[in-house]
């Protein structure tokens, strides 16, 4: 039903800024809450940043302040902006689409794309 394309990742200095995209397919975009997660090797997956399709955001505790998360319905895409960014923001981070299926939450997930920040 989703499908979700992410780009932007790269290689940065610490301190510096990337922001990461996510174009998603679907003419009910709207609808769909929208989030970053990130993963590390030999870590948990972990919430980055998320937004309802109210608008509403919610960000993990380690990049409050840092990471904002925005979208645009009329381009069915949902942006990272990354700024002051620290070695341990290296991960692979990854988009994610949060659709309703019989009253459940249905998660939907892109390719990953590599963050990593390092001098």
């Amino acid at each position: 039903q989703v499908q979700l394309v992410e780009s932007g990742g790269g290689l940065v200095q610490p301190g510096g800024s990337l922001r990461l995209s996510c174009a998603a397919s679907g003419s009910i975009f709207s609808r769909y809450g929208m989030g970053w997660y990130r993963q590390a090797p030999g870590k948990q997956r972990e919430l980055v940043a998320a937004i309802t399709s109210a608008g509403s955001t919610n960000y993990g505790d380690s990049v409050k302040g840092r990471f904002t998360i925005s979208r645009d319905n009329a381009e069915n895409t949902v942006y990272l902006q990354m700024n002051s960014l620290k070695p341990e923001d290296t991960a692979v981070y990854f988009c994610n689409a949060r659709t309703v299926a019989g009253g459940t939450y249905v998660d939907h997930w892109g390719q990953g794309t590599q963050v990593t920040v390092s001098s």
